[in-house]
C-alpha cells in the first residue's frame, strides 16, 4: 500500500463569467477560480495525491500550465489521466479523503455530489468534507478556496 497527500489553492477569478467547479460539480451563483484548467481545487488535490502515492510527481509535471491542450479542460479529465497513470504503474485506488477549506460558498449541500462524481472517476470510495478557516488568512478573507486530499493506493496484483 502507498499513501499520497495532495493540496491545492486557487484565488477567485477577476472574470465574473468564469464558472466555479469543485469536485467536478458546477457551483451556481459564484464566480469561478483563476487557473489554467477549470481550476477545480478539489480535483487537483486528489490528482496530486494519486500521483504522489504512485511516485509519479505532481500535476504540474504531467499537465504544465503553459500547455495549450489543457487550457480550460475539465479537471475530471486530468483526474482520469492520473488514475490511468497510477494503474499503469501497477496500482489501484483504495480510497480518497478530501477536505475543502472555503468561507464561501457554503458547500454542505454539494458534498455528496462531489463525492459521487469523484468516486465514479476513480472507481473507489471518495469522501469530501468542508470546513472554514474561521476568517483567518487569505481563505478566511474569501480570496480563494483550498483543498487537501489523501489517497490510498494498493498493489493492483493484490486482491
Amino acid at each position: 500500500m502507498r499513501i499520497g497527500l495532495g493540496s491545492d489553492v486557487h484565488r477567485f477569478s477577476d472574470d465574473a463569467s468564469r464558472t466555479l467547479v469543485l469536485g467536478g460539480i458546477e457551483v451556481p451563483g459564484h464566480v469561478g477560480l483563476a487557473g489554467h484548467s477549470d481550476a477545480d481545487v478539489v480535483t487537483h488535490a486528489v490528482c496530486d495525491a494519486v500521483l504522489g502515492a504512485a511516485g509519479l510527481g505532481d500535476l504540474g509535471r504531467h499537465f504544465p500550465d503553459d500547455d495549450p491542450t489543457t487550457a480550460g479542460v475539465s479537471s475530471l479529465v486530468l483526474l482520469t489521466r492520473c488514475r490511468d497513470l497510477a494503474r499503469d504503474a501497477g496500482y489501484r485506488i483504495g480510497n480518497a479523503d478530501v477536505t475543502v477549506a472555503a468561507e464561501r460558498p457554503r458547500l454542505a449541500g454539494l458534498l455528496e455530489a462531489m463525492s459521487s462524481t469523484l468516486t465514479e472517476v476513480l472507481g473507489a470510495p471518495v469522501s469530501v468534507k468542508a470546513t472554514t478557516t474561521e476568517g483567518l488568512g487569505a481563505i478566511g478573507r474569501g480570496e480563494g478556496i483550498a483543498a487537501t486530499a489523501v489517497v490510498l493506493l494498493v498493489d493492483a496484483a493484490a486482491r
